[in-house]
């Protein structure tokens, strides 16, 4: 149903005409007239749009293998189809239970966070082909430990483990710049670990994992504040390189490594250029959520969005929706909200923002929206709004051609 190596070539990052989705009437008409059948909510996923953001996420890593997260994703055809396209290899999940499920099909998953999930453990230590296929995330000998209170080495399969190193920045005058993952932060430390992990039984060492989220994750060309981010992200990539080759120097001669993973979809360009990695991960520019619109290095097309039918009009100037507090994780604040793109001139009411039942809606074109009007909007994220939904509808030009099912849709909820 989702075949995305048809027609593409590697060095086709852009199409030889303009995209549609740059013509926003142009885009957002057309997904209305394929899905104006379908009740609302309705989730669409565009298949050319995803088949452009796919081929322009090669271009960017510069050659560099990109491993999947699927956090980002949560949509099974969507995973098999990406991994089909020479370029892409692997999964980073992000809980046991999910990756045991991808484990059924995929070889090569490594899991992005610690696990202390008990019956998940046991699950993995009962079958020797996902130990074989899936590789556990650590930062803290407690990890080991815990893992060893599950079931002692002699009474399970060799597990596969991948240390997690702080790519954040710690700058003397701004503090801590980036996200709270791990502890272990210079090569000394991140070399130290590694080598009480060789020496523990049961356990082999495969990988190493540093997500620099200050600079994959945080847009460099929106707000007043954009020249301070890029000056801070400047030099945070030229901490982070000096001591990312230091650490995988120090590691390396420890213990042979499967893969150095790096990066995100933010930093694909940062990532491909740095010759200590392996790998990079990335799954957000997939799907296109709109947190990426505020990048220079790239634009994703907004490959996913939903709609909500309009219900009432209480007031001249509003117009609202039923649904749509699909609000995004991380700080609570507007760019959290899904963002009203079509038609153009929404936005939400800031004593009410998004609701859990009902959005209303003000601007230029609310006063022309009636009853039964559909409206569309991007969630801020790529893999949250498939835990709202069952399935996402595949477009193709005019027409719905397929229904992909979400996590959620395969009965399933991992976090």
């Amino acid at each position: 149903m989702l075949d995305l190596t048809a027609e593409l070539s590697p060095d086709s990052r852009r199409p030889a005409v303009a995209p549609e989705w740059e013509d926003p009437a142009r885009y957002w008409s057309r997904l209305s007239a394929a899905t104006g059948h379908l009740p609302a909510p309705v989730a669409v996923i565009d298949r050319e749009a995803l088949r452009y953001n796919a081929m322009d996420m090669l271009v960017r890593s510069g050659g560099l293998p990109i491993r999947v997260a699927s956090k980002s994703v949560r949509v099974r055809a969507v995973l098999d189809a990406v991994l089909e396209l020479p370029g892409y290899r692997g999964i980073l999940a992000f809980t046991l239970p999910e990756a045991l499920w991808l484990a059924e099909k995929h070889d090569d998953i490594v899991i992005g966070y610690p696990t202390v999930d008990r019956a998940a453990l046991e699950k993995l230590f009962a079958d020797e082909q996902a130990a074989q296929r899936i590789t556990l995330m650590v930062d803290d000998l407690v990890h080991l430990d815990f893992i060893d209170s599950v079931a002692a080495p002699g009474n399970r399969p060799e597990i596969r483990v991948a240390i997690d190193v702080d790519a954040s920045w710690r700058s003397g005058l701004l503090g801590h710049i980036g996200v709270r993952r791990s502890a272990l932060f210079t090569p000394g430390e991140v070399a130290s670990f590694a080598r009480a992990v060789v020496a523990r039984p049961g356990f082999r060492l495969v990988g190493l994992q540093m997500y620099d989220a200050q600079i994959a994750g945080q847009g460099d060309d929106a707000g007043s504040d954009a020249p301070l981010i890029r000056m801070v992200q400047a030099r945070s990539r030229a901490e982070l390189r000096e001591r990312r080759a230091a650490i995988v120097a120090a590691v390396t001669d420890v213990a042979p490594l499967e893969f150095l993973n790096g990066g995100g979809t933010g930093s694909l360009e940062f990532t491909g250029s740095d010759e200590s990695l392996t790998e990079a991960s990335a799954g957000s520019g997939l799907l296109g959520g709109h947190l990426f619109d505020g990048y220079r290095s790239f634009q994703p097309a907004p490959a996913s969005a939903f709609a909500f039918d309009v219900v009432r009009r209480p007031a001249p100037d509003i117009a609202t929706v039923l649904g749509g507090g699909w609000i995004a994780s991380g700080p609570p604040v507007a760019s959290r909200q899904p963002r009203p793109v079509w038609p153009q001139g929404l936005h939400t009411l800031s004593r009410e923002a998004a609701g859990e039942v009902q959005t209303p809606l003000q601007g230029r074109a609310a006063s022309g929206l009636g009853v039964g009007d559909r409206v569309w909007f991007r969630h801020a994220k790529s893999g949250e709004p498939a835990e709202r939904i069952d399935a996402y509808h595949l477009v193709s030009g005019d027409e719905v051609i397929g229904e992909l099912p979400t996590y959620r849709g395969e009965g399933k909820a991992f976090l």
